[in-house]
């Protein structure tokens, strides 16, 4: 499925996320959590308890990506350049973003940004994510995705995507992101744009997941930068 961009952009200038119904086919999201099980795929992995993270686990993976996951970061990059480029031209910022990805990640790579960043994350029964930003070094791309692999209501209940925005002097903001299998949310790392009373000022983002209530949970996160 194409994504419409013109909806997911203005989701994201009016709500700080958008979601895109059936990006991946359930066979796809299938073959993607089953991927999990296999580490020759991946170059870490993180028990989320450990460092205070929450509960649960994930893992990067590798170079070269699989064949789905490196086809979603370059098909998705693209559209949302060009989207971060607007962004970043109304905060008064002046770093612009390539059309292309693979010039965005060169550009992170000659900063010593040469590890992969997409990941695989795996939540059970009671398991939760604290709110947080994927920021992995000096290059930083403002957007970012989430693909539910798992079916809500049969294979987990609760593990809700969840956003906050930290807007200034006033109480932040949290918007749940309902998903269904094969869903993507896109959403910024860490801060947006919006438009006030007083001109364009910037707002502060963090995500995380929900308690899960049942059964297990499986998400692809695709980030666009690499990390140190």
């Amino acid at each position: 499925m194409t994504p419409d961009w013109q909806r997911v952009e203005e989701e994201l200038d009016a709500f700080g996320c958008a979601r895109v119904a059936g990006l991946l086919a359930p066979d796809d999201c299938a073959s993607l959590a089953a991927a999990y099980d296999d580490a020759g795929q991946f170059r870490s992995r993180i028990v989320m308890a450990r460092h205070g993270f929450g509960r649960g686990e994930y893992q990067y993976f590798r170079y070269p990506l699989p064949d789905p996951v490196q086809a979603l970061r370059t098909a998705l990059y693209g559209p949302l350049a060009a989207i971060a480029n607007r962004w970043h031209a109304a905060l008064g910022i002046d770093e612009r973003y390539p059309s292309r990805h693979a010039e965005y990640l060169a550009r992170c790579h000659a900063a010593g940004q040469l590890r992969p960043t997409p990941l695989l994350l795996r939540y059970g029964e009671g398991d939760y994510n604290c709110l947080h930003q994927d920021l992995y070094g000096e290059h930083v791309f403002p957007l970012q995705a989430a693909l539910l692999l798992s079916r809500p209501g049969t294979d987990f209940t609760g593990g809700e995507f969840v956003l906050t925005e930290q807007r200034p002097r006033m109480q932040s903001r949290a918007e749940v992101v309902p998903l269904e299998q094969g869903d993507c949310v896109i959403f910024p790392v860490h801060h947006r744009p919006v438009h006030g009373t007083r001109g364009v000022y910037r707002v502060n983002m963090r995500h995380g997941v929900s308690r899960l209530r049942s059964g297990s949970r499986h998400t692809l996160g695709i980030i666009f930068h690499d990390a140190t």
